[in-house]
């Protein structure tokens, strides 16, 4: 045990233990920036998803807004070829 604390209480051993940790502190950095890239891009997957389903609801409301009122109007965009 006394042989640990020599080693750790001389210079070379202690700026080996310090590059050892800067280097685990840059490993764990990098996989959470990893991760977080990650969930970025999913996170703009589900927006972009989101942004062509809401296309499509808006453009299937406008085409109910601008239908026949009843059977009769409907006649008359067939007879008048507007359909």
């Amino acid at each position: 045990m006394r042989w640990i604390t020599a080693l750790l209480a001389s210079g070379p051993a202690r700026k080996a233990l310090g590059l050892m940790l800067a280097a685990v502190t840059l490993a764990l950095f990098l996989l959470n920036l990893r991760r977080a890239g990650e969930s970025a891009g999913r996170l703009a997957e589900r927006l972009e998803t989101m942004e062509k389903v809401n296309d499509a609801q808006r453009r299937m409301l406008e085409a109910a807004a601008r239908r026949p009122a009843d059977r009769d109007a409907l006649a008359q965009r067939l007879r008048a070829g507007r359909f």
